[in-house]
């Protein structure tokens, strides 16, 4: 926010052109000025000026001229005269009034609380909502943070299942993922113990002359599969005269497995760990349901006035 508020007290300035004199005085390169959020269209750097933006406006260091068009106040001046080595939430709320009031009504509103109930919910809100973060890097994180328990909950699922139910979770990943043709029997598990090494198969064509070989197993995560398995799982491949083959695992590789892997050129052999494993059962949904939706809407600048960017 302190670039920002230097920018601000030179001229008067398009939140758009903002954006652009920002990213050339960091020297962003091209895929940085227009790296975007997972949750949303705007690239961050455009979604950390518009914030910055915003705190220093509720600070009252800044102030908008017009829709899409702002400057430096009195104040946001009189700060830089002697600046500070950085301008964060935190500094905000210590040194002004106003901008610790505005975020205790966002706390409130946000929380559900009354005026009877603000200092208790000041009290437990209040930390958090002063990290030096944007709320578009807070949703990231809390997103991430999620997934990340709902990937640890998905692999422990998963190891008490019984081995043929694996077996057929690793097929229908490989189907939803969209391997294997449109007829029904598409993907099919080999059941206990197998078929030579193999336990489950994906045919490409409806006539099964492209055939996909899987061979799942079922570890602990301290239990690394290392470079014998895998040419175990290679042997049955050639007894087969196959050319594909997956392999996948609730656990990990070991480095000499994964080297073993890469190093084939008759076959090819596709290694997935369990953090892979989940990773790919979220995003292509199997063994998920949906919890919640949450939309989350921006000021159509456009809408207002053709010529500012939204």
């Amino acid at each position: 926010m302190l670039p920002l508020l230097r920018r601000l007290a030179e001229r008067r300035w398009k939140s758009a052109e903002l954006v652009g004199s920002l990213s050339d005085e960091f020297g962003l390169t091209p895929e940085e000025r227009t790296r975007r959020y997972e949750s949303g269209p705007q690239p961050v750097m455009t979604k950390a000026t518009y914030w910055g933006l915003h705190y220093l406006k509720r600070a009252g260091l800044a102030t908008q001229i017009r829709l899409g068009e702002h400057e430096a106040s009195e104040t946001g001046r009189a700060l830089l005269a002697n600046p500070p080595e950085r301008i964060t939430q935190a500094f905000l709320a210590q040194r002004y009034p106003s901008f610790r009031a505005s975020r205790a009504k966002t706390i409130i509103a946000v929380a559900g609380g009354s005026q009877t109930n603000r200092d208790d919910q000041l009290s437990v809100a209040t930390p958090s909502e002063m990290a030096d973060t944007t709320p578009d890097d807070a949703i990231t994180a809390a997103v991430a943070a999620i997934e990340a328990k709902l990937r640890d909950d998905l692999l422990a699922r998963l190891l008490t299942a019984s081995p043929d139910f694996f077996e057929r979770v690793v097929v229908d990943l490989l189907l939803a993922m969209g391997y294997g043709s449109d007829a029904a029997d598409a993907g099919q598990t080999l059941g206990r113990g197998g078929d030579g090494g193999v336990d489950g198969v994906i045919r490409e064509d409806r006539l099964g002359l492209d055939v996909i070989y899987i061979q799942a197993k079922r570890y602990a995560a301290e239990r690394a599969i290392g470079p014998d398995a895998l040419r175990s799982f290679s042997g049955a491949l050639d007894e087969k005269g196959a050319r594909k083959g997956v392999f996948i695992t609730t656990s990990r590789f070991t480095g000499e497995a994964e080297r073993y892997a890469a190093q084939h050129q008759t076959k090819r052999i596709v290694l997935l760990d369990g953090e892979q494993l989940a990773k790919l059962m979220i995003a292509n949904g199997v063994g998920m349901r949906e919890d919640r939706t949450i939309v989350l809407k921006r000021l159509d600048l456009d809408y207002f006035e053709p010529d500012t960017l939204a």
